[in-house]
Formats: C-alpha cells, sequence, structure tokens
C-alpha cells in the first residue's frame, strides 16, 4: 500500500473502530464527538493514535487501511454477506 500504511493487522481497540466508520462516514472530528457524546479533543486524540497505530498520514489515508484491512464498509462496498443457499 502507498503512503506508509501499515502492512500488517492492527490491534484497535472497540471505540478506534467506531471512530473510523464515522471518518469513513465523513463525520469531522466535532460531528463525531457529538455523535458518541464525547469531547472533540477525546476525538482529536482517538484520531491521532489511530493514525499513528495504522502508519497512515491523514483520513484519507486511513480510510484506504480500513477499507484494505475490512475494518469498514462503505456504500455496499466491502461488506461481508452470508453465503446465500443455492436454488435449485
Amino acid at each position: 500500500m502507498a503512503g506508509g500504511e501499515s502492512q500488517t493487522p492492527v490491534n484497535l481497540s472497540d471505540r478506534e473502530l467506531q471512530i473510523i466508520d464515522l471518518v469513513a462516514a465523513g463525520l469531522t472530528n466535532q460531528e463525531i464527538a457529538a455523535k458518541l457524546e464525547i469531547s472533540k479533543r477525546t476525538v482529536d486524540n482517538h484520531i491521532s493514535n489511530i493514525l499513528t497505530k495504522t502508519g497512515t498520514d491523514n483520513r484519507v489515508a486511513l480510510v484506504r487501511w480500513a477499507l484494505h484491512w475490512g475494518k469498514v464498509c462503505l456504500n455496499d462496498v466491502n461488506c461481508c454477506s452470508l453465503p446465500t443457499k443455492p436454488e435449485d
């Protein structure tokens, strides 16, 4: 992957995964803070930690990383679905 993104799986907390999902949905840090009922500074700190853990430099690279590793689902892209039984 380009941009120095981590090539190995990264251990992220449930809260960090939740924040990545909201970043991928296009929310700003202030909107994420309001949605999760935490301070914007806490969101800023989470995102800084996430960028460090994933080796990404910005939100776009973070979303690309999350898609690559299957951490987010966007518009039915990269979503896991259960296999369906073939019809006879």
